[in-house]
């Protein structure tokens, strides 16, 4: 089956989403992307799928692994049921884009937009690249219809004029996460909430766990409850459970009844550790196999869009369950190691013994190990043999750098 790299919204809306066991998800309704200034293409977001019962959810686009001309197929994880709800700077295609007035650049004449193709980039992200319109028939007949390049098409585009957070938005949608937040540090307060509070919740995680403390605690006061829960849901457990463990035990555990059950009880496990030992520091959510599964499924795990390039170094092999805390755990196997096996081969047949880290292990341990045993990430096993988390070297490295490093780095 031929994957799509290229796809017009009309023919997606109503095909099934299947996750990665073939089983029915839902059926698309809507394509989100985020409009910018100027005539760079919108980068699309993610899908709107219908589940049971009508309801609407949110799919990321890095959670698609193919486009198929009868289906929608997703990456391997656990889905966010929470209902759909637009932020600001988002732009529903179907819903909002499609029947929109526009004029074509070249001619000047006036069209009608009735189709618009999204493809994927050589980065693997999504854009909005073609725009299909029809200019006005004459006589009660249809006009021309022809498809153009999105900076051929006028009147889509995010205006540059107004105080509004959308316009601030668009000019920061290239920056990493780090960067945007070192930008929102240089705004005024009122504009780095408006701005906050405009993110997409993802986008919102991802740049709270590059803030300074202080100023994650700020922004995630400014949200409404049930906001920040969403939010926290969004980050990375060992992330969310820092920011967590910095409040109030009463605003920390109203927030963590407010998070969904799946999403709230890794956080939980890692508030019980002292931030400065492995356990204070891991992600209780590595890439971790079965030992009955092959080569081919451990490189595509560590393919995944959402994982950081140290947690995709290597994959951790336990006893059935696959969550953490895991079944026994039998050992790891790094990703230089995968690349020349046969794909065929059980990942099980090429484990490294390296002794596991324990929960309680100190910052100064912790250090010692990553550098003795030159690694980017190692696991943490209980004294009952089951995997619990992961410390990858960033965590590390956070926790070594002064407190205020990241104040430093903005002003250097």
């Amino acid at each position: 089956m031929t994957t799509a790299t290229r796809a017009y919204v009309s023919r997606l809306a109503g095909l099934t989403v299947f996750d990665p066991n073939g089983d029915r998800v839902g059926k698309v309704r809507d394509v989100v992307v985020a409009l910018r200034v100027g005539t760079a293409c919108p980068r699309v977001l993610g899908l709107v799928v219908e589940v049971v019962a009508r309801r609407r959810i949110f799919v990321p686009m890095g959670r698609v692994t193919a486009i198929d001309p009868g289906a929608v197929m997703l990456a391997s994880g656990t889905l966010n049921l929470k209902r759909f709800e637009q932020r600001g700077g988002e732009t529903l295609v179907l819903g909002e884009l499609l029947d929109r007035s526009v004029r074509i650049a070249e001619s000047g004449k006036p069209a009608t937009v009735v189709d618009a193709g999204i493809e994927q980039t050589r980065t693997g992200d999504w854009q909005l690249s073609k725009v299909a319109v029809q200019e006005p028939g004459r006589l009660g007949r249809r006009g021309q219809l022809q498809t153009l390049a999105w900076d051929e098409v006028e009147g889509l585009a995010v205006a540059e004029t107004g105080q509004g957070a959308e316009t601030l938005l668009a000019t920061y949608r290239e920056l990493n996460a780090a960067d945007l937040a070192h930008a929102l540090q240089e705004l005024p307060s009122k504009r780095r909430h408006e701005v906050a509070e405009a993110l997409d919740d993802q986008r919102l995680a991802d740049v709270l766990g590059e803030l300074p403390e202080a100023e994650q605690i700020t922004i995630l006061g400014t949200l409404q409850e049930s906001r920040a829960a969403d939010v926290l849901e969004e980050m990375d457990p060992d992330d969310a459970a820092d920011l967590l463990s910095e409040l109030s035990n009463v605003d920390r555990n109203r927030l963590l009844e407010l998070m969904e059950p799946d999403e709230a009880e890794p956080v939980r496990q890692l508030l019980k550790y002292s931030e400065d030992t492995a356990g204070g520091m891991m992600t209780s959510e590595p890439v971790i196999l079965a030992p009955d599964a092959t080569i081919a499924e451990a490189l595509a795990r560590v393919r995944e869009p959402e994982l950081t390039p140290a947690l995709a170094s290597q994959v951790y092999v336990c006893r059935p369950p696959s969550a953490t805390p895991t079944g026994r755990y039998l050992g790891l196997a790094h990703i230089q190691r995968l690349l020349r096996e046969p794909p065929s081969n059980l990942v099980s047949g090429v484990l490294d013994d390296l002794e596991p880290l324990k929960p309680e292990a100190p910052l100064a341990e912790v250090t010692r190990y990553f550098a003795t045993y030159n690694l980017v990430a190692a696991p943490v096993v209980d004294e009952l043999g089951h995997l619990v988390g992961a410390v990858s070297v960033d965590d590390v490295l956070d926790h070594l750098l002064p407190d205020d490093w990241r104040e430093r780095a903005r002003r250097a």
